[in-house]
């Protein structure tokens, strides 16, 4: 038997593939499905079942895909609905992959289809367990995404998660692997560990949501502290149920160059937004007018949904070159198929084609050092956990993934000086000030890293930010 937790970090996303014999099964497929059809080909195995814990809404799954490619079925949990061909498993019915079994074990509450597969090895041995969305480790999975789709409220949900967890993972033996959905940087949680795999009895004495007195107590402590979930996870749990198109698809009509002197006339005709996916280094030197820029080397993929939400939309993509496939793929991971095409040549083309260009203006740590006076205004755009820890005095607490609301708000008769922890998420928020029309700011450079080793500027104490979560 073998087990490989294949995990994908700009998503805090794992995904699992299981051999034993010359029969497989996978749990939870990421949208690409070549590094899972690559496996099976290299352990010359056949793909038995595909099991989804859950619709998922913050990646939109491989499954259909997966199966298409194939012919495994796809397995779901009790009370799942899908919109396409699918085993809608009992309640502890065993699934046979070679010499081993998984068995379904229904555990409601983050969503109402959300089902744990405990594995029984070849002696008979309860081994592990993949929990999805259930259970992660240091917490479980958010219980207010489900609420319009079930008229429950979250408190209801919360007490399902309570009883699917006291009735179904905690009577399990301690030695039991858990293997999460998602780890520490994901948003279907709010206090996961940095680890991605441990043993059901640390959970035990470790996880808060495992080691509360009583359901009501539970319900308090997971819901608290508990911020909206980002825009566009209903359409990837859309997306999940009710089919997409295949990737193949998405690729080709995404992986159209388009020259310069076409680019701005096709963004026009089709309404589409332009982001540009290079580096902060790179963008604010010089980009095409009105361009987004969310880089690549980054939380990539959740800020373009977290900020784009609306997963149909048509984009145009600035990319460094030979990056455009990896674009592609990774917007496809949460639903952004309507790529139309990039910009041939990238943006040097556009430049030396003599179009118009735009800029950001971006200082040094020190550089603001010597501008920042007692009556500066600084905008500081990382999360109020972050904000809450440590900032410089007087400064505006306004994060980047409520920008959409508080843009509108800004006054560009005054000058303001803005800022995030390293310089990833100031330039976003730079490149949507300005697509707004919002000019009269400047951008700091390493963000608030860098200021502190300036050691000029009067900072809240700090406090730890696990106690500020």
């Amino acid at each position: 038997m073998k087990i490989e937790q294949i995990y994908t970090g700009c998503l805090a996303q794992g995904a699992y593939y299981i051999v034993s014999e010359n029969e497989a099964a996978i749990i939870d497929p990421l949208r690409e499905v070549k590094p899972y059809l690559d496996r099976l080909e290299k352990d010359n195995v056949t793909l038995k079942y595909i099991f989804e814990t859950h619709f998922h809404a913050d990646f939109v799954s491989g499954h259909l895909d997966l199966s298409k490619k194939t012919g495994a079925p796809i397995v779901y949990g009790p009370t799942a609905a899908p919109e396409f061909e699918a085993i809608i498993a009992e309640d502890n019915q065993i699934f046979e992959i070679g010499k081993i079994k998984i068995k379904v074990m229904h555990t409601p509450g983050h969503t109402m289809e959300s089902s744990t597969y405990l594995l029984v090895d070849e002696n008979g041995v309860e081994t592990a367990i993949f929990t999805g969305d259930t259970l992660f480790l240091g917490d479980v999975g958010r219980p207010d995404l489900a609420q319009k789709a079930t008229n429950l409220t979250q408190e209801d949900l919360a007490g399902i998660l309570y009883d699917s967890l006291q009735n179904k993972i905690m009577p399990l033996d301690d030695s039991i692997t858990v293997y999460p959905a998602h780890g520490a940087g994901s948003a279907c949680g709010k206090n996961m560990q940095k680890e991605t795999v441990d043993i059901l009895g640390n959970q035990k004495k470790t996880n808060y949501a495992l080691n509360q007195p009583d359901k009501e107590s539970f319900i308090r402590e997971v819901l608290d502290g508990l911020t909206a979930p980002p825009k566009y996870f209903g359409m990837n749990v859309a997306l999940n149920k009710g089919g997409y198109e295949s990737l193949d698809v998405v690729m080709n009509k995404g992986m159209q160059p388009v020259a310069p002197k076409d680019f701005e006339a096709l963004a026009e005709e089709t309404g589409a937004l332009i982001l540009d996916t290079r580096g902060a280094a790179d963008f604010h030197k010089g980009f095409v007018p009105n361009s987004i820029n969310i880089g690549l080397k980054g939380d990539f993929a959740p800020w373009v949904g977290t900020l784009i939400v609306d997963v149909k939309h048509p984009l145009l993509l600035v990319t460094d070159e030979g990056t455009e496939e990896e674009v592609i793929t990774r917007l496809s991971r949460v639903g952004f198929d309507n790529v139309i095409g990039y910009l041939k040549g990238s943006f040097e083309a556009w430049k030396n084609a003599g179009n118009e260009i735009d800029e950001i203006k971006r200082i040094t740590p020190a550089e603001f050092a010597e501008q920042f006076t007692e009556n500066s205004t600084v905008v500081d755009v990382r999360k109020l956990t972050e904000y809450s820890a440590e900032h410089i005095d007087n400064a505006y607490n306004k994060p980047l993934d409520t920008i959409s609301d508080w843009a509108r708000t800004i006054d560009d008769s005054e000058h303001f000086f803005l800022h995030c922890a390293g310089g990833y998420r100031s330039m976003i928020a730079a490149s949507i000030l300005n697509s707004h029309g919002i000019r009269n700011f400047t951008e700091i450079e390493g963000g608030f890293n860098g200021i502190k080793k300036t050691e000029k500027f009067p900072t809240t104490d700090f406090v730890c930010q696990s106690k500020t979560s």
